[in-house]
């Protein structure tokens, strides 16, 4: 049973750069065992699956080790995949996943994400010292956001300066040890309003280059610190990405490029 993938580069308008995503468009859910075993063999950091339901394309997104609540890069890639591909009509589209209800708009050469607002909290100061440890230096701030349970999702970790930011040596192992998803380190920027990076170890994702995902968590906070609603930011990995950023109320959009690299058949 064949199955067609395409490869788009996300947060980029030129190859190689950005944050590659696998796409797959079916015509019917596989397996979840499967799409797990896919998504390791192509060893990025998110594969999509999207199945058409009624007026919204559901969205899935798995890690070479787990399936993922939110993925921002890998949703932009899917809409690139379906505008462009298979020629879906009309500027909008409608994906339905884990967190709710998302949106894709053309805006000329970019696409804009239309996400929700993931708020962060500050962290007690028991995990702002274990934060700390792990990460070899002293931060200037430790947020959270958690789950509906009250345990971490995601750690937020805000630094002095880009240089920090972009000097960082990670010790993976320590990483992998905090509690939740992974961990965003974010500071000023010197050419965009803020810089930062993501590191996931514990779901097999060492450095994501690009995350769309985490920006509506830095969104709220940078917005607040710099008091604007539109800001420019840059994930300073090694592949490097720019998005532009909007507060909204309860949503933050965050529009970049998307350049489609390659596409081929799964041969099962």
């Amino acid at each position: 049973m064949p199955l067609e993938f395409h490869q788009v580069d996300a947060f980029t308008d030129r190859p190689f750069a950005g944050n590659p995503a696998m796409v797959y468009r079916l015509d019917a859910w596989l397996d979840d065992a499967l799409m797990q075993r896919i998504a390791a063999e192509h060893n990025l950091a998110e594969t999509a699956f999207v199945v058409k339901e009624g007026e919204a394309w559901h969205i899935r997104w798995f890690t070479p080790a787990s399936e993922v609540p939110l993925c921002g890069h890998a949703t932009l890639a899917s809409a690139k995949v379906l505008f462009d591909l298979y020629q879906e009509a009309g500027e909008v589209l409608l994906f339905t996943c884990l967190s709710g209800e998302l949106r894709v708009t053309r805006q000329g050469e970019r696409l804009e994400l239309d996400f929700p607002l993931r708020p962060v909290v500050p962290a007690p100061a028991s995990l702002h010292a274990q934060v700390d440890r792990a990460l070899g230096l002293a931060a200037q701030d430790v947020l959270t956001l958690l789950n509906a349970d009250g345990s971490v999702q995601e750690l937020m970790v805000v630094l002095a300066s880009e240089a920090q930011v972009r000097g960082f040596a990670p010790h993976l192992p320590a990483l992998a040890e905090l509690p939740g998803l992974g961990v965003l380190i974010t500071a000023p920027g010197e050419r965009h309003d803020f810089v930062s990076r993501y590191f996931a170890p514990s779901i097999g994702i060492d450095e994501d280059p690009v995350t769309g995902s985490t920006h509506c968590m830095l969104m709220p906070y940078w917005a607040e610190r710099l008091e604007r609603s539109e800001l420019s930011a840059f994930q300073c990995s090694a592949r490097g990405g720019e998005l532009l950023c909007r507060l909204e109320g309860e949503r933050v959009k965050i529009a970049g490029h998307a350049r489609h690299i390659a596409s081929g058949r799964l041969m099962l």
